[in-house]
């Protein structure tokens, strides 16, 4: 098949190596135009140069110029892998045997973006991957495979993002398969729209701690927000001591009920230091103050108190 990939991130860089290795034509990769990523690693448009493979910027898809110069290339496939930009679609009608995205959460329930920080946000014990044809929308279309597997207690935006990733690729190799040997097995499955959210770009509580919360809900929140050591698109969960603004990166329930004022500091030790929750007690292990990463123990006391409602307007 003759394919072009539109991609970003690790997982387009996996399904990237895939097509390299199979026997497939990829004719070009649309991508962002950069020399590093995020976390300052070689950067996809990078790499598929160095690969051989000629490179467009990825915002190109939102052009129906870009249909005629595919069209004559004779595009039996499309594949999207984490690329945010909206398709044209003149674009979306170019590939013979339709267009596919890879969306890193289960449809329609969680459309949008940055749908694995809003399913731990939200105390979620089950997610999912999913691939659909593309419509004009986004995250619209008919699903054709899609995978569920449990959220671990200790996941974190980032982990949860890895297992997206490994299942993802997994099902696009399946979809190759498919498609390329035997189309007419692949079916597709109207989604119920009547269950669909849409997630943007807003951050809930503003990305604020509110220590009065349950220690579950304030945990969540960390953990919705770490994709320590690598950038995170809802930034830190962030909470006042006194004049100081604190980024918790590092964070986990203890199980231990607390009748400590909520926001109260309590024991502290190498293993960070005791914050009281609504109900238990939380065990806040990296702090970032300022521009720095620091453990717990190296900024709070045992007897002070962290602002408690997160409603702080200080700046």
């Amino acid at each position: 098949m003759i394919i072009v990939l539109v991609a970003e991130e690790m997982a387009g860089l996996q399904v990237l190596k895939a097509l390299a290795r199979s026997q497939h034509l990829l004719v070009g990769v649309l991508t962002s135009p950069q020399e590093t990523s995020h976390d300052g690693s070689t950067s996809l448009w990078r790499i598929a140069q160095d690969m051989g493979y000629k490179t467009w910027p990825a915002k190109l898809v939102q052009d129906h110029v870009l249909a005629e110069s595919l069209g004559t290339a004779q595009i039996d496939l499309l594949l999207n892998v984490h690329s945010l930009y909206i398709i044209h679609q003149d674009v979306l009608a170019v590939p013979r045997l339709g267009a596919y995205n890879l969306h890193p959460g289960p449809l329609p329930r969680y459309a949008g973006l940055n749908s694995v920080s809003w399913a731990i946000y939200r105390g979620e014990k089950e997610y999912g991957v999913t691939i659909h044809k593309m419509e004009a929308g986004i995250d619209t279309g008919a699903t054709v495979l899609q995978e569920f597997f449990p959220i671990a207690d200790e996941d974190t935006a980032l982990t949860l993002s890895f297992k997206c990733t490994q299942r993802g690729v997994a099902l696009m190799l399946k979809l190759l398969d498919t498609v390329s040997a035997t189309p007419d097995d692949l079916h597709l499955v109207p989604q119920d729209l009547s269950r669909r959210e849409y997630f943007g770009t807003e951050v809930p509580q503003g990305g604020r701690l509110c220590w009065l919360d349950s220690a579950e809900n304030v945990v969540n929140l960390i953990r919705a927000c770490d994709y320590f050591p690598f950038y995170s698109p809802w930034g830190h969960a962030t909470t006042w001591l006194g004049s100081d603004k604190l980024g918790v990166i590092k964070a986990c329930r203890t199980g231990l009920m607390s009748h400590a004022a909520p926001g109260t500091v309590g024991q502290v030790s190498n293993s960070g230091a005791l914050v009281a929750a609504g109900d238990e007690w939380v065990l806040v292990k990296k702090l970032k103050r300022g521009g720095t990463y620091l453990g717990a123990a190296d900024v709070l006391r045992s007897g002070g108190r962290l602002d408690p409602s997160g409603q702080s307007t200080r700046v």
